[in-house]
């Protein structure tokens, strides 16, 4: 599949507050689908809360792409904390190296990776991704959690060079996830 030519702009945490509504409006429209629809966790009051609550966490970043104008795809996350629960339940599940990375503050948490349901398949997913990673080579490690049955990212995650960790939840009303890493390149 042949990647298609977009827009791709990156924001910190300062910059992006200027485009908050756009980024929870493709979450409204992205997840109004079974099984998010109606789920609290999934709510866009819960993700908006989520959302600002990122903007100011350390090493914040979000890339949005964008074709003739209008968002089609966002990416966005921060500095993994060494003490993230989610990570710290992992326990032995992750590589002694990653841990110590996690210490170091050299390992980069993708929080969210999500494109309109009219530009799916269509490479740009892949692209906001390989942005966002590119520009943080002072976190060469990268870990996700990815929803347990969520395809096609699940798939994606996997042929991009992601491994799984275990499974975790973010929070008791949350869904499983599975923790994943990317080893640096």
């Amino acid at each position: 599949m042949a990647d298609i030519d977009l827009a791709l702009q990156h924001y910190d945490g300062d910059t992006a507050k200027a485009i908050v509504e756009e980024l929870i409006d493709a979450y409204a429209e992205i997840y109004d689908v079974p099984p998010y629809a109606g789920d609290p966790f999934f709510s866009v009051d819960s993700y908006a809360d989520r959302l600002h609550a990122a903007f100011i966490m350390p090493g914040f970043e979000t890339v949005t792409a964008r074709q003739n104008g209008n968002l089609i795809g966002y990416v966005h996350g921060v500095t993994l904390p060494a003490d993230k629960p989610w990570w710290v339940s992992l326990g032995d599940a992750r590589p002694a190296y990653a841990r110590a990375a996690a210490e170091a503050g050299q390992v980069f948490w993708l929080r969210e990776l999500m494109v309109r349901p009219a530009h799916t398949n269509q490479g740009v997913g892949r692209q906001l991704h390989d942005a966002i990673i590119a520009r943080r080579p002072s976190e060469p490690w990268t870990t996700l959690t990815c929803i347990i049955d969520n395809e096609p990212a699940y798939g994606a995650y996997v042929r991009w060079g992601y491994e799984i960790l275990g499974r975790i939840k973010h929070a008791p009303e949350s869904p499983m996830y599975d923790a994943m890493l990317l080893r640096p390149a």
